[in-house]
């Protein structure tokens, strides 16, 4: 029987609707009654369609989920984003030469590889703790080329504020979810169950998940 793969972007999509949702409806209910829907609604009308359009689902033999849940296990990833990578590399290789979507793509990966590398040696030298995706950063955000890709990934030369706070949350996160997982983490949650975050200023990033080992 084919098995259903949901891709990250959709995983993302339900996330992302979640926080939406009010807007949506307020959007919606304007429509009814005539309304003019207002900047803000029209902002999260358009976030909306634009998840909708990146999402992608389709059908797996079993034996070819199985193949390739097992090669993303290797990889120390989940199987919906070992095909999102499997996809990019094709963009990476097909592309034309400069192309800037390829150099992005390519600068993300070079990012989200140095950070899965560095929570291996920070977290074999004893060095994991709650905060331990906050230093996995840290200690990133102090390599030049490690920058250097994290500029080109999220267009920051050129972006301005609102573009880059949206390019930079899903690498972010991802970025989050990989470091967790090159260390054999899981969230940390508090007494009702609710994951818990720290925050920060001046940094990379500004809110990530408090980690315990699994």
């Amino acid at each position: 029987m084919p098995a259903t793969v949901e891709t990250l972007e959709k995983a993302n999509k339900k996330r992302a609707g979640k926080a939406k949702t009010g807007a949506r409806a307020d959007a919606a209910t304007s429509a009814e009654i005539g309304e003019k829907p207002t900047l803000a609604q029209k902002r999260a009308l358009k976030r909306k369609r634009m998840v909708e359009q990146n999402t992608v689902t389709f059908l797996l033999d079993t034996e070819v989920r199985k193949f390739v849940g097992a090669a993303a296990k290797a990889a120390g990833m989940d199987i919906a984003p070992f095909m999102q990578k499997m996809a990019e590399t094709y963009v990476i290789e097909n592309a034309p030469a400069e192309d800037p979507m390829a150099r992005r793509i390519a600068a993300k990966r070079a990012v989200l590889d140095r950070a899965v590398e560095l929570a291996r040696e920070v977290d074999a030298e004893g060095g994991f703790d709650e905060n331990f995706i906050l230093t996995v950063v840290r200690k990133a955000s102090s390599e030049i080329e490690f920058v250097d890709n994290y500029e080109i990934a999220v267009d920051a030369k050129t972006a301005d504020d609102r573009a880059l706070a949206r390019a930079q949350a899903p690498i972010n996160q991802q970025m989050g979810r990989l470091i967790k997982r090159a260390a054999g983490a899981r969230s940390k949650r508090d007494a009702n169950g609710k994951i818990m975050r720290g925050q920060i200023q001046n940094e990379l990033i500004t809110t990530y998940t408090l980690l315990e080992k699994a």
